[in-house]
């Protein structure tokens, strides 16, 4: 268990710890976890207004990729696949 935490530390400035498996990160402060909420919050009101799947896609698409664009530098490590923690 200390192995899982210890891989959840970040440096001072990132808000995202890469995942421990597979491909992607997890907030791990709170303004990770804010930024998470209010893109949730935008995917799921979005989703709700929009009458069609097409245009869901159409507006939901752009909102993820500013999310994507704007925490990727903000990822402890950057965002690639991992097979579990890092052997030091």
């Amino acid at each position: 268990m200390s192995a899982y935490r210890d891989a959840l530390k970040v440096r001072d400035g990132y808000w995202f710890a890469q995942k421990l498996y597979g491909y992607g990160a997890v907030p791990v402060t709170w303004q990770g976890w804010l930024s998470t909420l209010i893109y949730v919050a935008m995917v799921a009101l979005l989703a709700w207004r929009m009458p069609t799947g097409a245009l869901k896609l159409a507006v939901i698409a752009p909102v993820s990729a500013a999310y994507l664009y704007f925490n990727w530098p903000k990822t402890d490590g950057g965002i690639r696949w991992r097979w579990g923690p890092e052997k030091k």
